[in-house]
């Protein structure tokens, strides 16, 4: 989709539809629309009927408006202005960009109000309704004969805000289009079913990014390379699939300075999780799929990051395998040994996220990092515990969980933190080896975390647990490609 910042007054461009706000009590914004008078007259009018609330998100199309140019004139409430805040604003974009994409326009002006954002700045509501844009349009099609139709929409004009400088709005616009590439990327690849998107797979999507930008350069240890590095923990999980087990290493050199030490990203890469011999239920194994999303969140970081050309060092780290029952796989009662020296015993199979995640979180400490960030569908109690809205988010760092918290918070894409406390450590305690992998029917989100805490004393670590977050079931099965947003927000907020 192509972005145009535009100067012409919005009333005067011919479009297929242009779009204002409405406040409540059928007061129409000019402010970032520029209606003229003759044009106020007849759509006050139409509001008088009643035919659009005050509730915000609302729509209502008008064809052949009078006093524009655009042929379709869309109308969006956006509630009291008092009440505009960043959600209420992402609610009247969503609403707006539905109606405009059924309406099958190709050019479309957006006056929506960016200056209006209680809690937010112009610049941010630029960079949002980019964002919004992509992932409105965004349509899956790779394992479909006939392929969905795409939206006709393919321009989308914007109004410089006032007091905002040009420049200052493309790059808005810019980073907007860099995000939303990354999200589109983490959805992609999520999408895709275990049988094409195998751990090889993942792993040339990696090599791929390092082909395509030059900061970027990605390195790839196949499973004889794993085994030298003593990473018995992670191979354990890929020990009865067909599919070898890769680790991606990408390492993107923003910084010139000498020293620079980099912030890391750990992605959770499980092809497909059946639980191996610990079986699954069948009924929605189907979404197992969906289990590498913490890798496709860092390809998709990595992918931005890139893109924007930030001026730090990062390194995004996929761990990928593929957990199948099998003659050779690994089997309750095993005991495995970590890259760490740690030994482990595998109590439940399906609890395999963290063992590839362990080894991964152990050899990012050849890079010094500045923080260490993992992001893993981890745990069905994530799922209960905060449903769809929220990604769970425990670390042994205040000071960077404030920081996630924060950067998650601005761009609408929330984490909310649980305790790490000494405590739940002794759920975690076996009779056979160092560690368990499971800590028993209670507190399951938090003692994942407190397995993933004993490879992370060397540095700064914060955990996401995205099982809840990463997809959505139901007729709107699908990735959604967080936390990318999060993510991006994080590491642009950071210096070398």
């Amino acid at each position: 989709m192509k972005y145009l910042l535009q100067s012409t007054s919005p009333a005067k461009k011919s479009v297929d539809c242009l779009s204002v706000a409405v406040w409540s009590k059928n007061r129409v914004d000019t402010e970032d629309s520029d209606l003229p008078a003759e044009a106020l007259a007849p759509i006050q009018a139409i509001l008088r009927n009643g035919d659009l609330s005050d509730k915000p998100g609302e729509t209502l199309l008008v064809h052949a408006p009078a006093g524009i140019n655009a042929r379709r004139l869309l109308l969006v409430s956006c509630g009291q202005p008092d009440a505009f805040d960043a959600r209420a604003f992402r609610k009247a974009v969503r609403a707006a960009l539905g109606t405009l994409l059924k309406s099958g326009s190709k050019e479309v002006v957006l006056a929506l109000p960016v200056t209006r954002i209680k809690d937010r700045d112009a610049a941010w509501g630029l960079t949002q309704l980019v964002i919004e844009c992509e992932t409105a349009a965004y349509r899956y099609a790779e394992t479909k004969s006939r392929k969905p139709e795409s939206p006709a929409l393919r321009t989308v004009s914007l109004k410089p805000p006032a007091g905002l400088a040009r420049k200052q709005a493309q790059l808005a616009v810019t980073a907007g289009e860099s995000i939303a590439a990354g999200i589109t990327l983490a959805r992609h690849l999520g999408n895709l079913p275990g049988n094409l998107c195998t751990p090889v797979y993942l792993a040339q999507q990696a090599a791929a990014l390092g082909r395509k930008y030059p900061k970027l350069k990605t390195s790839i240890l196949d499973e004889k390379q794993m085994k030298k590095l003593g990473m018995g923990s992670l191979l354990s999980v890929a020990a009865g699939s067909q599919h070898e087990a890769r680790l991606a290493v990408m390492e993107y050199k923003g910084s010139a300075r000498a020293g620079s030490r980099p912030y890391v990203l750990v992605g959770k890469g499980i092809t497909f999780d059946t639980g191996g011999i610990s079986l699954k239920p069948g009924a929605g194994m189907d979404e197992m799929k969906f289990d590498m999303c913490g890798a496709a969140s860092v390809l998709g970081v990595m992918n931005a990051v890139a893109q924007l050309q930030l001026p730090i060092n990062v390194v995004g780290v996929i761990a990928t395998a593929e957990n199948m029952p099998g003659p050779t796989a690994t089997k309750p009662g095993d005991i495995v040994t970590s890259m760490s020296g740690q030994t482990i015993e595998i109590l439940n199979t399906d609890a395999e996220g963290r063992l590839v995640l362990c080894d991964a979180l152990s050899y990012v400490e050849r890079f010094k990092p500045k923080t260490v960030i993992d992001i893993a569908t981890l745990t069905g109690a994530a799922v209960a515990t905060f449903g769809e809205h929220v990604s769970a988010l425990l670390s042994n760092n205040d000071a960077l969980a404030t920081e996630l918290l924060s950067s998650g918070q601005n761009v609408l894409d929330p984490a909310w933190q649980l305790p790490l406390w000494d405590e739940y450590q002794s759920l975690l305690d076996s009779n056979f080896a160092d560690i368990a992998n499971i800590g028993g029917p209670k507190a399951g989100t938090i003692t994942a975390a407190c397995f993933l805490s004993r490879f992370t004393a060397k540095y700064h670590w914060a955990h996401l647990d995205i099982a809840g977050t990463a997809w959505l079931s139901g007729t709107q099965k699908g990735a959604t490609g967080r936390p990318v947003a999060l993510l991006v927000e994080y590491l642009r907020r950071q210096k070398a």
